[in-house]
């Protein structure tokens, strides 16, 4: 094999044949769902049917949040401007970063470090809220600014136990809630975001995936909006929130 060769274990092509992690597309088509899909491309494997159900579940949660995330007025402005649909579910997709869709990814991360420790997760969270509180941290993963408790995640953990899928990782993003709450007096819930992030972690997802997971359920919804923005509004018509205050210099001449 030449060195220039590029390796791939995710799909083989030849002349009439498709194979995606060695099952032929047809097959595939005819007997699985988008999410086992999904599930078999990232892992390369099947999913079984608890897996699946979570897969299921994850992906619808988070395919639309209203007009006013950043990712869906990001992509109607650039769409109002006149661009093609597909650059405008793009600008979508690239307005999703560490403050929107991104706590997936960090929370992940840190529910994944810290199941690995010895500790109930009760203690465990206690341990790891005063750590973040010393370094003036923020959890990501938990608070919203509309919901007290989101429903997403209600579902989602509702549906994690009626299946039999919650492990110690769903246990300690609870633990982690419950601490938060305890320790601030505020309404912190877990949110959607972090419930994915606990989701993945017990799938034994990447953490580096955490984005990815965010995209592939907000697509069809910055699709839904895109194509909302072209059949019912006039171009270049006036979003996001319109009154404003100047804060900046009086006005001025050049000397």
């Amino acid at each position: 094999m030449s060195e220039q060769t590029w390796k791939t274990a995710i799909t083989d092509i030849a002349g009439g044949q498709i194979r995606v992690r060695g099952y032929d597309i047809a097959d595939l088509m005819e007997h699985l769902s988008f999410a086992d899909v999904v599930y078999l491309i990232l892992r390369g494997e099947l999913p079984d049917n608890q897996q699946r159900r979570m897969m299921e579940a994850m992906l619808v949660s988070s395919i639309d949040h209203g007009p006013t995330p950043p990712s869906n007025l990001a992509a109607r402005t650039i769409f109002s401007g006149g661009n093609s649909l597909n650059a405008a579910v793009a600008a979508g997709v690239m307005t999703i970063g560490d403050s929107h869709g991104g706590a997936i990814e960090k929370c992940a991360f840190i529910l994944q470090e810290w199941t690995a420790k010895d500790g109930t997760p009760e203690e465990l969270a206690k341990e790891l809220v005063v750590e973040y509180k010393e370094k003036k941290k923020r959890m990501p993963g938990y608070g919203h600014r509309i919901h007290k408790r989101d429903p997403r995640t209600i579902k989602l953990l509702e549906i994690a136990e009626r299946i039999g899928y919650k492990g110690r990782i769903i246990e300690l993003a609870v633990a982690i809630q419950d601490e938060l709450e305890k320790t601030s007096g505020r309404n912190l819930p877990l949110n959607v975001d972090g419930a994915i992030a606990a989701v993945i972690s017990e799938m034994g997802f990447d953490w580096r995936l955490g984005k990815g997971f965010f995209i592939i359920s907000r697509v069809p919804g910055l699709v839904a909006h895109v194509f909302e923005e072209w059949t019912r509004e006039k171009p270049m018509r006036k979003m996001g929130p319109l009154p404003f205050e100047y804060d900046g210099p009086a006005p001025r001449e050049i000397s």
